[in-house]
């Protein structure tokens, strides 16, 4: 894919990650995924943490998985699991000269987290029909390439800007009403079917095409992808304020902490997870 990359000033990749069962679920069913990979090596990375960029590519996950009893973690786990596994057998793919494309990758990626858990679920009664959300963000140099299926979410928060951009697409039928603008943020948080997912990656779902995209990044740049635990409790513009213009005491400690933290605050019914990328 060296075809598609471009040149960034970027020098540095800056991350944090955080996440909480909550204040009413007894266990956590949301995961997420921190490694660095080329075509010889990969590493998982801390929580917290900074690496040069160059050689090195980076991906950043978060999945949030469905299902009785401890079938929902079991799958956010074993969607995780799967990532490490299968995409830098692709970064190899490309060293080789061999021509595989992002939307190629991931739908392959996809497909096999998909086909792992129905088969898992098939054959076990008490994971049974266990599914999972998974937003994903691949780091090169100068691009991040994003793949998405479910209603965990990835943000983008340009240097230059004063919003915050939704990257993802929540599979929901109330998604799909917020972006088409027939109802207001507030409107879409309080919908009773809010949580109604369309489309996620095992349970009985058929169609899994993943929403997949890109961003060419600057330094200054900032990417969050969360579960859904956190936007219960915080707004967009809270979020934004929240990264880009943090008070003194906040801004002492990581942003995915303060982000899950004010969260928590507000809502917790939730599994509530962050993961926040920082291009330098």
């Amino acid at each position: 894919m060296d075809h598609l990359r471009n040149i960034s000033d970027a020098r540095s990749v800056h991350w944090s990650g955080h996440t909480d069962r909550g204040h009413v679920r007894p266990n956590n069913e949301d995961s997420f995924l921190a490694l660095c990979f080329n075509a010889q090596e990969i590493h998982y990375l801390g929580k917290i943490g900074e690496a040069p960029t160059g050689p090195t590519d980076f991906v950043f996950a978060v999945s949030d998985g469905m299902g009785g009893a401890r079938a929902g973690e079991f799958a956010s786990r074993i969607t995780v699991d799967k990532i490490t596994h299968l995409l830098p057998r692709s970064f190899k793919q490309s060293a080789m000269g061999l021509e595989t494309g992002v939307e190629d990758v991931f739908g392959e990626l996809f497909d096999q987290i998909h086909r792992a858990l129905t088969f898992v679920g098939s054959g076990d009664e008490e994971v049974n029909g266990m599914q999972a959300t998974l937003s994903l963000c691949w780091f090169t140099p100068g691009w991040m390439y994003f793949g998405h299926i479910g209603d965990s979410r990835i943000y983008y928060l340009p240097a230059k800007g004063t919003e915050m951009k939704q990257l993802s697409h929540d599979d929901t039928f109330v998604g799909w009403l917020f972006r088409t603008g027939q109802i207001s943020e507030r409107e879409a948080r309080h919908h009773p079917r809010r949580t109604a997912l369309q489309k996620a990656l095992g349970g009985g779902n058929q169609f899994i095409d993943p929403h997949v995209g890109a961003v060419a990044y600057e330094p200054g740049d900032m990417f969050l992808i969360c579960s859904d635990g956190l936007t219960e409790g915080l707004y967009d513009n809270q979020i934004f304020e929240m990264l880009r213009h943090p008070d003194a005491i906040a801004a002492g400690s990581p942003p995915a902490l303060r982000l899950v933290g004010a969260s928590l605050e507000r809502a917790g019914r939730d599994n509530t997870t962050a993961v926040v990328i920082e291009m330098k």
